[in-house]
């Protein structure tokens, strides 16, 4: 039988810390056993709001392919390439803009809102407005039935179903509309309790080495009314204890939870044990990290072959989508 295809992307606008693995990154080395995925970086994307600083991009772009197979993607499993080597997403995203309504692009939720939130740049440029129709060729040009969201992304995929649904009413059925497939993405919280983030400057990065690591877990806050070892504690109001739901095992828990509200346990030890399990996770990762660092033509090799993988496969489409609008 032939797999259903899943597609997903990221961008590459800095390092990936715990979050990205936890949030993205394991799901995706799950789904490639089970469904035709591919897995983009999403460096096109990355110039919507960095514009100003292109040559990041490069960097990054390196820095994720080797992330991307040190978190367990298997070229053998997954196809794996850069969106900007692959032009017909920008080919059908010419398309699209000729179709879509100006309204349909202010209404998207994220639009005004990063433009709050990164008011330090100048995002009154289509490419930022656009955003949501690259994002919809993304998607579309390979067909892909499946889109990994969590259940607060749901409304951002609707603009591309709306999209795909006006195109084929216009031009013949070409293109499924992507369904979400909705996974439970857990908050990872960062060393000072807020989401980890780089712009929160809170992230326990995947390049991070054992001692770094080991620093930034021993400086996180915890529950601000333990002030000494003999105060009791409650464990929910402790960022430490929320990565040791992610990390810890179920035993481990319940152990650190009694032995916070009776003070039995101080805050160093419960840091010590939820630093040997987040250890526990990197130390592979990192081992893997290490070869492809050491051997960058075997990562280029990779993206060069997932790369034209997708080419191919988007280039089907294209002559569909050529056809169907007279343009062959």
């Amino acid at each position: 039988m032939t797999k259903e295809r899943v597609l997903s992307g990221m961008q590459s606008s800095g390092k990936l810390h715990l979050g990205n693995l936890v949030g993205a990154l394991s799901n995706w080395v799950r789904l490639q056993e089970t469904y035709d995925c591919y897995y983009f970086i999403a460096d096109w994307h990355s110039l919507t709001t960095g514009y100003a600083q292109p040559t990041e991009i490069k960097g990054s772009t390196m820095d994720l392919l080797v992330n991307f197979l040190a978190a367990g993607l298997d070229p053998e499993k997954c196809t794996i390439f850069i969106q900007s080597r692959v032009l017909q997403h920008a080919e059908l995203h010419l398309l699209l803009s000729m179709i879509t309504p100006l309204g349909w692009l202010e209404r998207v939720p994220t639009y005004k809102e990063k433009q709050q939130e990164l008011k330090d740049r100048d995002l009154s440029t289509y490419g930022f407005l656009g955003y949501p129709l690259l994002q919809t060729a993304d998607i579309i040009v390979y067909r892909a039935k499946y889109v990994p969201v969590g259940i607060d992304q749901v409304p951002h995929l609707e603009i591309s179903r709306e999209i795909a649904r006006r195109f084929n009413f216009l031009y013949g059925e070409i293109f499924p509309e992507p369904e979400a497939l909705l996974t439970e993405f857990p908050k990872v919280v960062g060393t000072d309790g807020r989401k980890m983030s780089k712009s929160y400057d809170n992230a326990i990065y995947l390049s991070d080495g054992p001692e770094e690591v080991e620093r930034k877990i021993r400086t996180m806050v915890t529950d601000p009314a333990r002030v000494k070892k003999t105060d009791a504690g409650n464990p929910d109001l402790s960022p430490v204890f929320q990565l040791h739901k992610i990390f810890s095992s179920k035993e481990e828990m319940e152990r650190l939870a009694v032995g916070c509200r009776t003070a039995e346990i101080g805050c160093i030890e419960c840091k010590k044990v939820l630093i040997r399990n987040v250890l526990r996770v990197m130390e592979p990762i990192w081992e893997k990290r290490e070869f492809y660092l050491r051997n960058p033509d075997i990562v280029r090799d990779i993206a060069a072959k997932g790369t034209e993988k997708a080419r191919t496969a988007a280039e089907e489409t294209m002559q569909l989508v050529r056809t169907a609008m007279g343009l062959d």
